[in-house]
């Protein structure tokens, strides 16, 4: 009888996302922030300003000794742009990052909050008055792509190899990036108030993402290319707009990797059937996280099955709260089952969290999650 090989954790991940059968089944909790800072005994500001992400996550994959992803991202200069900032305690645990943007066309101001129990929060963005920030925002809005610089990328795929899939951000969709400088209200006004100026931006938007995708491809090897989501979900935007905004951006930077043989994660959060068959209309070749309710909409695993029909990998749909947090190891363990059996004898599954996972969770229930994925049918 000839032995099944075994895999390290990133061909596992790679074999997912492929489609194809590795040793077992494929289990990767999204450990981001809290875990891992949790882990290495730092509170969230030294985490924030001292640990590099990757490096964080690789010692917490190999603690927990299971598969898992992260990402990793060129930095971007901008010789056109002048920015200086400050970091000061303003005591109680709490410290602010003011930031200083002087270009050609005016200055902005941006202010961020640090607390040692939570992740870094915008307290002021850039853009206070559209009609007079928007010109000096848009000379920061894209770098000379010519000018990135892949040093810490290079460094962090080495370092990283085997132990989890390290996979290179290629940076958010275009709701994201035209509504961060002002917030999410005003990002949905600006959009409705000058829709024209939007669209010559999100053209722009579209053909920058798939010259920074070819650019990232050329100067890297393997890895998978990264798109990120925060308000650009259904949840907050809409399925329309997120149609209408997000959709040609997400398929440019997905034409443009797969010219280059590279496969391409998608996260999205939220509430995501409405936006389903678009997502799988882009060609990802894998979503994430699936969410339970009542963050998320999905109830249906075997729909979600059918819809991603064996050609886009299912990553996620683990309840961080009330299976993870709020649950025992059998709550964990059944949800694990649920996810197991909508896609017996499917390759393209990767056993994941609905979100983060939170600080609180018993590692027990972690442990649960990793051992009762180990068990389900391979093949």
């Amino acid at each position: 009888m000839t032995a099944i090989p075994a895999y390290t954790p990133r061909q596992r991940m790679l074999n997912a996302y492929l489609g194809q059968w590795s040793d077992c089944r494929v289990v990767a909790p999204e450990f981001w922030y809290y875990l891992p800072a949790r882990l290495m005994g730092l509170d969230m500001v030294t985490f924030a300003t001292q640990v590099p992400h990757w490096k964080a996550l690789q010692e917490t994959f190999r603690h927990y000794q299971t598969e898992g992803w992260g990402i990793v991202a060129p930095t971007e200069p901008n010789p056109n742009v002048e920015t200086t900032s400050t970091f000061e305690s303003i005591g109680k645990g709490r410290y602010q990052q003011r930031t200083t943007i002087r270009t050609r066309h005016g200055t902005l101001t941006d202010c961020r909050m640090y607390d040692v129990k939570e992740p870094s929060w915008h307290v002021e963005r850039p853009i206070k008055n559209l009609a007079q920030d928007y010109d000096a925002w848009l000379e920061t809005a894209f770098p000379p792509l010519e000018l990135m610089d892949f040093t810490e990328v290079h460094n962090a795929l080495q370092t990283v190899g085997e132990d989890y899939l390290l996979e290179v951000m290629v940076g958010g969709m275009f709701f994201d990036f035209m509504a961060q400088p002002m917030g999410m209200e005003e990002g949905i006004m600006a959009l409705v108030d000058h829709e024209e100026r939007y669209v010559a931006l999100q053209q722009r938007f579209c053909e920058y993402m798939a010259e920074k995708t070819r650019l990232i491809c050329e100067q890297t090897a393997d890895a998978p290319i990264f798109i990120a989501s925060s308000w650009s979900c259904a949840s907050l935007m809409g399925p329309r707009l997120w149609r209408r905004w997000d959709m040609p951006g997400v398929k440019a930077i997905v034409d443009e990797a797969h010219r280059h043989g590279r496969l391409v994660h998608i996260h999205y959060h939220g509430k995501i059937m409405d936006n389903l068959p678009d997502l799988i209309a882009t060609g990802v070749d894998c979503i994430c996280p699936f969410e339970r309710p009542p963050g998320g909409d999905v109830t249906d695993l075997a729909l979600v099955r059918r819809m991603l029909g064996g050609a886009i990998t299912m990553n996620g749909n683990v309840h961080t709260v009330e299976g993870l947090i709020r649950g025992r190891p059998a709550d964990v363990e059944r949800q694990v089952q649920e996810i197991g059996e909508a896609f017996a004898g499917e390759p393209r599954l990767i056993v994941g969290t609905g979100d983060q996972v939170g600080g609180e969770t018993p590692d027990e229930n972690i442990y649960a999650m990793i051992e009762a994925t180990r068990r389900l049918p391979n093949r």
